[in-house]
């Protein structure tokens, strides 16, 4: 690995920091795809201007600045898997906010950081102040991105329930990287209100511990309980 030849002389263009992220975040993270994500996105909309400032998931995806940060000798994962990671780990933390919009039959996510613009800006796409095309010009698509803008629906924007990463977060603690595999897997494997209703039995039990609600949702896949919890059906891989 060729070693780094240090900083030219001069002026360097630099990165704004908020001070908190060194004081509150970044003793938090012990995840290095979450760190590399979160500062690449610190950079990436740094060099944004106008409103709103965000990134979706199919920029980051084809970001090659990024797919190299993200790429770790030894750990077999894609880079787009540790993406994937890194992202919902800082969205668990409430470092990121997401929207979801459906785009000619695909859902694509948007990434705003958590601060007092993003919060704005997320608000005003959820309550339909702000159109959501708005986001296809910020990642530089706009119509060209659409094909004839008159023949298609208007994009939706979709209101993200709360994520099983949150709700960890939330009801239990520090989410790790060993645990957030077994829950990624339960997101794929349990429809949304399971999770929901698991994590609320768990709470009301004070059992605050994944290992009580992964044995609540086994029950409830053994048993066939799904009507009785108001929910339709199970996931299935």
């Amino acid at each position: 690995m060729p070693g780094f030849t240090g900083f030219p002389p001069g002026r360097n263009p630099f990165v704004p920091l908020p001070e908190q992220f060194f004081t509150h975040v970044l003793p938090e993270i012990d995840d290095l795809s979450e760190l590399k994500v979160t500062l690449h996105l610190f950079w990436l909309l740094s060099r944004q201007r106008g409103t709103p400032r965000c990134a979706s998931d199919r920029e980051l995806l084809a970001d090659p600045l990024l797919r190299r940060a993200l790429r770790r000798r030894g750990d077999p994962r894609p880079p787009e898997e540790r993406l994937r990671a890194g992202l919902e780990l800082a969205l668990a933390r409430g470092t990121l906010l997401r929207v979801r919009v459906r785009v000619d039959g695909d859902v694509v996510s948007w990434y705003f950081f958590h601060s007092a613009r993003g919060r704005a800006a997320v608000e005003r796409l959820l309550g339909g102040e702000m159109a959501a095309e708005r986001l296809l010009e910020v990642e530089g698509l706009g119509d060209a991105g659409r094909g004839d803008p008159g023949a298609r629906a208007p994009l939706l924007v979709e209101i993200e329930r709360p994520n099983i990463f949150t709700l960890y977060e939330r009801n239990i603690g520090l989410l790790l990287p060993m645990v957030a595999e077994e829950l990624r897997d339960a997101a794929e494997r349990y429809p949304e209100e399971w999770l929901e209703l698991a994590f609320r039995e768990a709470v009301q039990q004070n059992k605050r511990s994944w290992s009580y609600i992964r044995a609540i949702l086994r029950r409830w896949e053994a048993d066939g309980k799904g009507e009785a919890h108001g929910t339709h059906g199970r996931h299935t891989r």
